[in-house]
This record gives structure tokens, C-alpha cells and sequence, in this order.
């Protein structure tokens, strides 16, 4: 009575969620990511202040997201493999990373 649990079963549970973070009680979650290279990942703001998602200062790196209002989203499609780390400018302490395979 387990014809759910196969193995690939794991891969198609849920896709949204594999390319998902959720800024909420001041944090990025999950704190890291890991997608393939073409990956669209999307950040959602569910606290009640606003947050950015950003490049770490001198990583030259893509993330350069407005500030997000509550239930604002941002999106960046990650095109070369690498780990981008990344923070809110309005609450430094708030750090994650994404990590892009080939």
C-alpha cells in the first residue's frame, strides 16, 4: 500500500517549493538554496516590514531586488553555477545563499 513512496515520487512532491524562499521573523527560509543553473527562484515577504534581497557587498553578484512590501515577491533566474551569497540591506543580520549547480 505504498505505490506513493517510490522513488521518484520525492523529485514531483513539490516543485514550487524547490525554488522558494520565504522571508519571515527576519529571515531568509531556507538559509541555503541549492538549484540548477536556468533555475527561477522567488522570494516572498511574509514579515510586516519591508526587506531586500541583495548581493553581499563586493560579490558583484545579480540580486538587486527593490524593497518588498508584505506579500511583495522578487524573482532572479540563476544562469552560471556558483554560490551567491546574498542579504537584506535594511536588516544586515539577515543573511542566505544560493548555491547554482550545472
Amino acid at each position: 500500500m505504498t505505490p506513493s513512496t517510490s522513488p521518484t515520487a520525492g523529485q514531483s512532491s513539490a516543485p514550487a517549493a524547490a525554488n522558494a524562499v520565504t522571508i519571515k521573523n527576519f529571515a531568509f527560509s531556507p538559509a541555503k538554496l541549492t538549484v540548477k543553473a536556468g533555475t527561477k527562484v522567488t522570494w516572498t515577504n511574509t514579515d510586516p516590514d519591508t526587506h531586500t534581497v541583495t548581493s553581499k557587498q563586493g560579490s558583484g553578484g545579480p540580486l538587486k531586488s527593490a524593497g518588498m512590501a508584505t506579500n511583495d515577491t522578487y524573482s532572479y533566474t540563476f544562469t552560471k553555477p556558483g554560490t551567491y551569497a546574498y542579504y537584506c540591506t535594511i536588516h544586515p543580520f539577515m543573511k542566505a545563499t544560493v548555491e547554482v549547480t550545472p
